[in-house]
């Protein structure tokens, strides 16, 4: 069984790594974020979801629309900023003057 959505009033299916949906722009955004390894049920499921949640949208379950879950950001200034300095974070911090 596909994996069903809703985002922006379109709804958009997730089956074999595809995405169809009627709406062109919108399957445009869906496929550059398709995995083509979620070829199980529940791994459709899970990317649906992901995808619901990257837009703002309704995933459909077995107890009808429900709203997805924004997903963990994949890149936090913490990876990049040190914890007792972070204005000194970035790929330009050598060039600024120092403090003396």
């Amino acid at each position: 069984m596909p994996a069903r959505i809703r985002i922006y009033g379109q709804e958009a299916l997730f089956s074999g790594g595809h995405w169809q949906c009627p709406d062109d722009s919108l399957q445009a955004m869906l496929e550059a974020l398709a995995d083509p390894r979620a070829v199980s049920h529940e791994a459709e499921q899970e990317h649906a979801l992901y995808c619901a949640g990257k837009f703002g949208g309704l995933v459909h379950t077995p107890f009808g629309w429900e709203a997805a879950a924004h997903p963990e950001p994949e890149i936090r200034l913490e990876d990049f900023a040190p914890q007792h300095k972070p204005e000194r974070a970035g790929w330009l911090s050598f060039m600024r003057k120092r403090a003396r």
